[in-house]
């Protein structure tokens, strides 16, 4: 039978791995993408990873993620990340929404969502000893700056910032800054060096901004309203950090230790607006160290549409929630074949299985 998952080795990781196998201790940073539903398929791998492998070797790790990838690196800084997770997936799985709605409505139901996740214990996973959150979010600048909660200024300043970026990457740095909210006990030095054309902004989160940032980092422009004025960061409109940091293309190689990246996708797209642009992928030395485990296409033909759940099903199942729901359901569990098959792979890796990115 096929294997249900994809593995792709950097050239350090694949390296280290045939020298000295793959150890949990050797894990020393998780990233996770934006991309909305689509982060529902790595449900299993997270429990098993944060309630299980992971906990074999304590350690101090960096968890990164933006959007859906901000809220699932969030659950698995809890105490209890089984739990957490499990509360995040059922809570994700069961939003509804009327034919017509607007961006407010919207944004109090993510908020919501957020408040049943948290659980009124989200300082939990800033005292975590083990783990350091990092949540990415853009804070909108030029035309992005002066909305003034108008939606024709938001659709108009958006608009240049896709035909910018199609240009180029920098061209979309004028429009947008890279705001990075960490734990306090993180001095975050690895992202403080430059590294692409993103001014970046660096804010400790606290109980006063951690529901907040969340919240930005998946508020996606024009289906939610931006979050304004977040506690100790830059004045101005936050919108989803997957803007700029859709598939988190960071520079993981300044880490000595390895990146263990669960990924809907096997590539890595820079920005949201690169996801047509496919020259725009990810193939250079900030991947070395890197282990990009996703879904295989044989393991996503059998799921329900033969796809991963996907933001577009709103629309796809319109009021029909119950089939949603119970599409979505069912890739969540399927999603533990996922995790079998990496649990497997770790305790005996076959580079065989494996490609280069």
């Amino acid at each position: 039978m096929d294997s249900p998952i994809t593995i792709r080795l950097g050239a350090r990781a694949r390296q280290r791995i045939a020298s000295d196998g793959l150890q949990a201790a050797d894990i020393a940073l998780i990233p996770a993408a934006a991309g909305g539903p689509k982060g529902l398929i790595l449900h299993g791998i997270d429990c098993w990873l944060f309630g299980d492998w992971l906990k074999q070797a304590p350690r101090e790790r960096r968890l990164i993620g933006a959007s859906i990838g901000a809220w699932r690196m969030a659950a698995s800084a809890f105490s209890d990340p089984l739990a957490a997770h499990r509360r995040l997936a059922y809570h994700y799985i069961h939003q509804t929404y009327p034919a017509k709605v607007d961006a407010a409505y919207v944004s109090r139901n993510c908020r919501a969502l957020l408040d049943n996740v948290l659980d009124g214990r989200g300082l939990e996973m800033l005292s975590n000893p083990h783990y350091l959150l990092t949540v990415l979010a853009i804070r909108g600048t030029g035309a992005l700056a002066q909305t003034g909660g108008s939606r024709w200024r938001e659709t108009a300043g958006f608009l240049r910032a896709a035909a910018g970026n199609f240009v180029s990457r920098s061209k979309l740095a004028g429009l947008m800054d890279r705001v990075v909210f960490h734990n306090a006990r993180d001095d975050a030095a690895w992202l403080r060096a430059e590294f692409d054309a993103f001014p970046s902004h660096f804010v400790g989160l606290d109980a006063a901004n951690l529901q907040d940032a969340l919240l930005a980092s998946g508020s996606i422009p024009l289906v939610l309203q931006a979050v304004r004025d977040i506690a100790g960061a830059p004045p101005g409109n936050y919108w989803d950090g997957g803007l700029i940091d859709y598939h988190l293309h960071l520079p993981y190689q300044r880490d000595p230790g390895l990146v263990l990246y669960p990924h809907f996708s096997d590539y890595i797209v820079p920005g949201w607006l690169d996801k047509s642009l496919p020259w725009r992928r990810a193939r250079d030395a900030a991947l070395e160290n890197v282990i990009l485990v996703s879904p295989s296409p044989a393991f996503q033909a059998r799921l329900p549409n033969g796809r991963q759940p996907d933001r577009k099903d709103f629309q796809h199942y319109g009021q029909d929630h119950a089939a949603r729901i119970r599409d979505w359901s069912q890739a969540v569990g399927e999603s533990e074949r996922m995790a079998e098959a990496l649990a497997r792979w770790v305790e005996k890796p076959d580079l065989k299985q494996t490609a280069a990115f």
